[in-house]
């Protein structure tokens, strides 16, 4: 599997899918998903973790794993499909998570761990009384398609005479489920009649397929006002990020702006603690990389920019090197145009990358603002020739930018490199993923980050069980 080009895909294809009514499920990557959960289910379901995934990647991903079969894999990887399951269905907007569960019944998936999220998302979900309220035609036929109907209206039959633990019920119902004594209220509002409503003298009708008003009736009239559904998830994967109204120097994370006071002459021993501190934090979220990359880091007088523009992009390329130095088993740096400290010449990037190829490292990633203003066309060239000389050493192109509306049009001096651009320290948790996929050392650093990820997540969700449960 290319997971770059997954990843990539993820974090950049915004389709929705859909359910056309009587129609089939409209999906236009499917055979991408397919294939990538073919090369490995559990690397495959956990890129959805991946900072900056779309939510209706996302969404497909929970599609993909709810519908295969897990059939020859080991318990540790089914343990750690059910549990980004339940993330996903926590962390992605209700509608999606319903749009994704109709789906698995157009589609008849139903294994055993498929039966299992879609009981857990309508009896558990935090918002599971809303939702029902909301969307209880959609959310019963997603029931009675784990349970199958007649074990669903079987269920609903026995709660309704006041069965909540029999051997029956537990056996068809509660096994699947984290908090059981939840269920039977729920069970009852999908199956119970929506009241007829009247609001400021007009009443709302609406013919719902799945709505009976007991257990074993299919279909009914619903009357009454039409509720909300609630579009928040319940579990935040990706904060959201404060956009400064201006973008300056010292507005582009700690790292930098404490790099930009240094460089501007601030006092140095305060400034030098702090931003140990700063980066010792930032490093803090990431696994160690078992590897070597080599950093062509551009130092040239354009990185450093004028008036005030002066030192923010080059302290931002400086936050990115200090970063990977607490991050990399070994880093090692090729400086070209200049120094961090001392910017004062032309743009050579080329003879920099072959300088970092002759340290053997796993990766090379050259950070630049992108003006190749010694040798134009160079990087381009050595990019082309590299392969055809038997040098299989990924190499990346990492933008540094000063807000990320830069206009990069003159500015891409080897458009057949991968290439992603950054202009803030918050860019880095979708940057180093980024990167390290490009070597095959970077596969189990990115294997520990989403790993570390779920562990977080799911603990979160717990939390979420614990007070439904409370």
């Amino acid at each position: 599997m290319d997971t770059p080009t997954l990843l990539a895909h993820l974090q950049t294809h915004d389709t929705p899918l859909t359910l056309p009514r009587g129609g089939t499920l409209r999906w236009d990557d499917a055979d991408l998903h397919r294939a990538a959960h073919a090369a490995g289910p559990e690397h495959y379901a956990l890129l959805a973790l991946a900072p900056g995934a779309l939510p209706w990647q996302r969404a497909r991903v929970l599609l993909q794993t709810l519908a295969a079969s897990q059939a020859g894999l080991d318990d540790a990887t089914r343990d750690t499909l059910a549990r980004l399951a339940r993330v996903l269905t926590l962390a992605l907007p209700p509608a999606h998570v319903i749009t994704v569960l109709l789906a698995l019944r157009r589609l008849r998936a139903n294994h055993k761990h498929t039966t299992r999220t879609v009981l857990r998302f309508v009896l558990e979900h935090p918002d599971a009384d809303a939702l029902i309220a909301a969307r209880r035609p959609a959310l019963l036929d997603c029931f009675e398609h784990a349970l199958g109907k007649t074990a669903a209206r079987g269920c609903a039959r026995r709660i309704d005479d006041g069965d909540t633990a029999s051997d029956y019920l537990r056996r068809r119902l509660l096994r699947f489920l984290a908090v059981p004594a939840a269920a039977p209220a729920r069970v009852q509002a999908l199956y119970a009649a929506p009241p007829t409503a009247t609001t400021g003298g007009l009443t709302g009708t609406g013919t719902a397929a799945g709505t009976g008003t007991t257990p074993g009736t299919a279909t009914g009239t619903a009357t009454g006002p039409v509720r909300a559904l609630p579009d928040e998830p319940a579990l935040t994967l990706d904060p959201a990020r404060e956009q400064p109204a201006t973008v300056t120097a010292t507005n582009r994370g700690h790292i930098a702006a404490t790099l930009v006071h240094l460089y501007r002459g601030g006092p140095a021993e305060d400034l030098y603690a702090a931003l140990g501190r700063y980066v010792d934090d930032a490093a803090r979220a990431y696994p160690r990389f078992a590897g070597t990359v080599a950093l062509v880091l551009d130092a040239s007088a354009s990185m450093r920019g004028y008036g005030e523009r002066e030192w923010a992009v080059l302290s931002q390329a400086a936050a990115l090197r200090m970063l990977l130095s607490r991050v990399c088993d070994r880093l090692e740096v090729v400086e070209v145009g200049g120094d961090e400290r001392a910017p004062r010449g032309a743009t050579d990037l080329a003879t920099g990358v072959l300088d970092a190829l002759a340290a053997g490292p796993d990766l090379v990633a050259v950070v630049s603002d992108g003006y190749e203003n010694r040798f134009p066309g160079d990087l381009a060239r050595v990019a082309a020739t590299l392969p055809r000389a038997g040098v299989t050493t990924p190499v990346v192109f990492c933008h540094a930018l000063f807000t990320a509306a830069d206009d990069l049009t003159l500015r891409r001096p080897a458009p057949s490199l991968p290439q992603r651009g950054f202009w803030h320290q918050d860019d880095f948790t979708t940057l180093l993923p980024w990167m390290f996929a490009h070597c095959p050392a970077g596969r189990p650093w990115l294997r520990a980050a989403l790993h570390d990820r779920l562990d977080a997540l799911d603990r979160q969700a717990a939390d979420l069980t614990t007070a439904l449960a409370a």
